[in-house]
């Protein structure tokens, strides 16, 4: 397939280009900041898509056997995780998921733990269900984030943490966390009886080199105590389909979790939403591969031009994501002045560091799954304001 080609998404509803004015004020920028691709998804999900489509009805899905076993296939094949067909709730999107999980797990007025910086809604997901929110900052080193484990267990002991929401592939920093480090952060988890909630939503997205571990392909004691969320909406650019998968593999904790998810009625998928995502795990790994060079390509090209004209700004190649994280601590340490330089100068759209948390500010967060070519204007637009 050819990831070079300019897709046109002006006036098709499009968060990423057409919500420019609403939220940077001006729509003549270059937009690299929502987290889908500019690409067409798999050729091969477009044909089930239509297929399903030139049928005609479009009654109430059941999300059969057939739609989720290619899902379980894709994990024992690509990651060596068991999943159980019994283990599986599905739900419309990852976020959604995880504010299932705060209300499923906790009372209001208790404490959950993220690990920071961090995805903007994992702050929202706590603070707008009046729950506590506590942060286990990651340590940077040279754009590199490691975990601060001692802290860790502090703040669960000291607070008394109920709920443990993980990021893995971890947004915006791109760390794939090994096993080694999962076991650490499950064993103190285990310790205090605190429940573990694991955003793995871009699993797949992974550069070479790079390995991603599940929280749930630790043992079963660590399994008793968590639940993971995936879904084919980042791999395969099929976020606006909203079909997620949440995999608990404990009956009490599946039985806690879907009394809410029934409660509100949130347990039923968009019928191209299970037609997409049947395609995409039966059919997607070729399209997958591809995607994965550009992307990484994208990465490479990035990280040269950046050396060789912008030494001042800082950057390290992630592990996983088409999300890189820029520093430019050095010439706008504080968010407004980095906002004003990028939308107002540069004309650029991404994400201010600041938006993930506290120690996010003086980065930004920059999509690469879009065009070479995009890519470089952008960079030259950067480039030419400084």
């Amino acid at each position: 397939m050819d990831f070079d080609v300019l897709v046109d998404r002006r006036n098709t509803d499009c968060v990423k280009w057409d919500g420019l004015k609403a939220v940077y004020g001006r729509d003549d920028i270059l937009p690299l900041w929502v987290a889908d691709m500019d690409f067409k998804s798999s050729p091969k999900i477009i044909e089930a898509i239509i297929e399903r489509a030139n049928h005609g009805v479009f009654g109430y899905p059941i999300g059969s056997k057939e739609v989720f076993q290619p899902f379980i296939e894709w994990n024992e094949k690509r990651n060596s995780l068991y999943i159980d067909e019994g283990w599986i709730l599905p739900c419309p999107g990852i976020v959604t998921a995880f504010c299932l999980a705060v209300l499923a797990f906790t009372k209001e007025g208790e404490k959950i733990m993220i690990q920071t910086p961090v995805y903007p809604p994992f702050y929202s997901s706590v603070k707008d269900n009046n729950r506590v929110m506590i942060e286990n900052q990651l340590i940077e080193n040279e754009g590199y984030y490691t975990i601060d484990f001692e802290d860790f267990e502090k703040q669960i002991r000291e607070n008394d943490v109920k709920l443990f929401i993980l990021c893995n592939p971890h947004n915006p920093i791109g760390r794939a966390w090994n096993k080694e480090e999962l076991k650490k952060m499950a064993d103190i988890c285990l310790k205090y009886d605190v429940k573990i909630f694991s955003d793995e939503i871009h699993s797949d997205l992974l550069f070479k080199r790079a390995k991603f571990t599940s929280i749930l392909s630790l043992d079963e004691k660590y399994r008793d105590i968590a639940a993971a969320a995936m879904a084919p909406s980042k791999t395969f650019n099929i976020a606006g389909l909203f079909s997620s998968i949440v995999v608990i593999p404990n009956e009490d904790i599946k039985g806690i979790y879907l009394k809410i998810s029934e409660s509100l009625h949130i347990g039923s998928l968009n019928i191209f939403g299970l037609t997409a995502m049947e395609a995409a795990y039966k059919y997607g790994e070729i399209w997958l591969k591809e995607v994965l060079e550009y992307i990484e390509g994208n990465s490479d090209y990035m990280e040269t031009f950046i050396k060789e004209n912008m030494p001042e700004i800082k950057y390290r190649k992630p592990e996983a994501t088409y999300l890189g994280w820029l520093d430019f601590r050095a010439l706008f340490p504080k968010a407004q002045d980095l906002d004003n330089f990028l939308i107002n100068k540069a004309k650029v759209a991404l994400n201010n560091g600041i938006a993930f948390g506290k120690k996010g500010e003086g980065f930004a967060r920059i999509n690469l799954g879009c065009p070479r070519s995009i890519l470089e204007e952008a960079l030259n637009r950067i480039k030419e304001a400084l």
